[in-house]
């Protein structure tokens, strides 16, 4: 390879749900073996860990991957909005118009005691969706709202301007109590409103009389986030892959080449900088499943952080940079062929790594 493409060439990885609390951390990690990963976080030279994009709200967003990507693509929050303006971009990519957009997801609430616990996989179809959408756009019909369902699993709303609300994404209110991760800001009474007329609204509804009757979950509200308006994005990366559909819809948006997550990473021979998101973990954490959180962490370091630190300390690339996400905070490292073989510098377990 010639060096002054070398030179030129950097790799950007970002990496979900990494480092796990400490009270779990020592058991689920004992006996893992991770020495490319290991020595990466060790002798990385590393920025403290910062809150993610966003205003900080108590039970909020936390050091979200929908943040993150704003961030990367150059995707301002809106002024009445300021957390995760996503869903305008996945809207384009699922075929919508520009305008502004909320996503308004179909999901399960149950309640467990004196919790709202909100399940994202409802497995919606497609004829279920539009009977759905059409009963909501009769309900709402002139108080500025249109309701969508171009993709089963990703509904939207179109609204005249941008809400000012402050919203969760789906990701991070999965599995949680939602009662404090509801709209939040000057029009939250509003929208805790809506919220409300359409979990009275859905309940009814005889589709879901017909997936209860079939013993499947009900679709009895939805998850209303990332609202905001069409924006250019910035094209900083010369392509991407991840396992994250939402990855794909930004670098579709600022029209980079992009490739689904394989097994192995594939060494991209050109200049610029090459994005890899990977957000495995965050999927078996959802689940509690701590024996798939392992094993995806063992098919990681095999296939990524070994290939990665061998082409770094080979100077194949010129930089690796690792922002890891969890919690309140996102973690950023940096690496260039020099930290690689700082020896010095000595690694540690995982199970020693905080967030905090």
């Amino acid at each position: 390879m010639d060096d002054k493409l070398a030179a030129m060439r950097k790799v950007h990885l970002v990496v979900c749900d990494l480092f796990l609390p400490t009270d779990i951390a020592a058991g689920v990690c004992a006996g893992l073996r991770l020495p490319a990963l290991e020595k990466m976080l060790a002798r990385g030279a590393s920025a403290e860990s910062t809150p993610s994009t966003g205003s900080g709200r108590t039970g909020g967003v936390g050091a979200s991957l929908e943040n993150h990507l704003c961030e990367l693509f150059g995707l301002p929050c809106q002024p009445n909005a300021p957390v995760a303006p996503v869903a305008p971009v996945s809207a384009a990519f699922d075929g919508l118009g520009e305008g502004c957009w909320l996503r308004a997801d179909p999901v399960h609430l149950r309640l467990q005691r004196d919790q709202l616990v909100l399940l994202p996989e409802v497995g919606v179809s497609v004829g279920e969706a539009a009977q759905l959408c059409a009963a909501l756009n009769e309900h709402f019909a002139g108080q500025g709202m249109a309701f969508f369902a171009p993709h089963p699993q990703r509904w939207y709303v179109r609204l005249d301007q941008v809400p000012g609300i402050e919203t969760v994404p789906l990701s991070q209110a999965a599995g949680r109590n939602v009662r404090g991760l509801l709209p939040k800001g000057a029009e939250e009474a509003h929208w805790h409103r809506v919220f409300n007329e359409i979990q009275m609204l859905l309940f009814a509804h005889p589709v879901n009389e017909a997936r209860e009757v079939r013993g499947e979950l009900p679709v009895n509200s939805l998850w209303l986030w990332g609202g905001g308006v069409n924006a250019p994005l910035q094209k900083t990366y010369a392509c991407v892959s991840s396992d994250e559909a939402l990855a794909g819809m930004f670098a579709a948006a600022a029209g980079i080449p992009f490739s689904s997550w394989p097994e192995q990473w594939r060494d991209e021979e050109n200049g610029g900088t090459q994005l890899l998101v990977w957000a495995g973990l965050r999927s078996a954490l959802r689940r509690g499943d701590l024996d798939a959180w392992r094993a995806a962490l063992q098919e990681f370091e095999a296939g990524y952080a070994q290939p990665l630190w061998r082409a770094l300390r080979a100077g194949k690339i010129a930089q690796l940079q690792v922002d890891i996400l969890g919690g309140e905070h996102a973690r950023r490292l940096l690496l260039t062929r020099a930290d690689a073989w700082a020896f010095w510098r000595r690694a540690r377990p995982l199970a020693q790594y905080s967030m905090v």
